[in-house]
């Protein structure tokens, strides 16, 4: 098993590009009122750099991993998403939907269907049903349907995430936590735009749903990284 103390060391410097990414849109804060170009990259940008954080495990890693592959798949249409988001006033809010709820499916693709846990799925499809129940009195057509689709298959990644982690085998196998950590903070962060949008307005939303966003999108590109690959960098070093 490898520590978190080896992670650190091995994926921390590959994580800095982004982390300054992500200090860089909270200290610009560019108004979500005047949506331009320049917010679109500076919002996109840290999923950029996570883009270049899994390349940069090189071209024979990515081939070797397929759940890797499908996580950076997941990354870029979540870019796209992120990018349609800052137009969603002018129309393109459902666009921004469809683009991560694809990123969703290839995420639920990328941690697989073993083991199937149907424990974690119950508890996942509670979770699902009562936040749909709430949302439902303040939507209207079409995200009546839109909405409740997207709920559905965020809560599908969800139980492929938790189902990873195994109380009573490795528990902190530490991709297996990062997923499960990263698919409850993108629901935190999904489930907050949803109540700001269509429901009642929530103080500091803005914060809340991009700082629960970034991480939950670093440790889902985390958990991409098999722990031997790990392991070997350390033995290297």
């Amino acid at each position: 098993m490898v520590s978190p103390v080896t992670v650190v060391k091995s994926e921390g410097p590959k994580l800095l590009p982004f982390l300054k990414a992500s200090c860089l849109y909270f200290a610009l804060w560019l108004p979500t009122s005047s949506p331009s170009w320049l917010s679109a990259l500076v919002k996109c940008l840290p999923i950029l750099c996570l883009w270049a954080f899994l390349l940069a495990h090189g071209t024979r890693f990515l081939l070797a991993q397929s759940a890797a592959r499908r996580i950076l798949a997941g990354l870029v249409f979540s870019a796209l998403g992120d990018a349609f988001l800052v137009w969603q006033e002018e129309g393109y809010f459902s666009h921004g939907l469809l683009m991560f709820a694809v990123a969703h499916i290839l995420y639920s693709s990328a941690f697989g269907m073993r083991p199937l846990n149907p424990h974690a799925g119950v508890a996942v499809g509670c979770v699902s049903v009562l936040s749909y129940t709430f949302l439902y009195p303040c939507l209207s057509h079409p995200f009546t349907y839109l909405v409740g689709v997207y709920v559905a298959l965020i809560g599908f990644m969800g139980w492929r995430a938790m189902a990873g982690v195994q109380l009573a085998n490795d528990l902190w196998k530490w991709t297996r936590l990062s997923a499960c950590l990263g698919a409850g903070l993108f629901w935190v962060s999904d489930l907050t735009i949803a109540i700001d949008k269509f429901c009642f307005s929530v103080p500091y939303s803005r914060a809340i749903i991009m700082g629960t966003y970034y991480a939950a999108q670093m440790l889902i590109a985390l958990s991409a990284v098999e722990g031997q690959d790990v392991e070997a960098s350390r033995k290297r070093g």
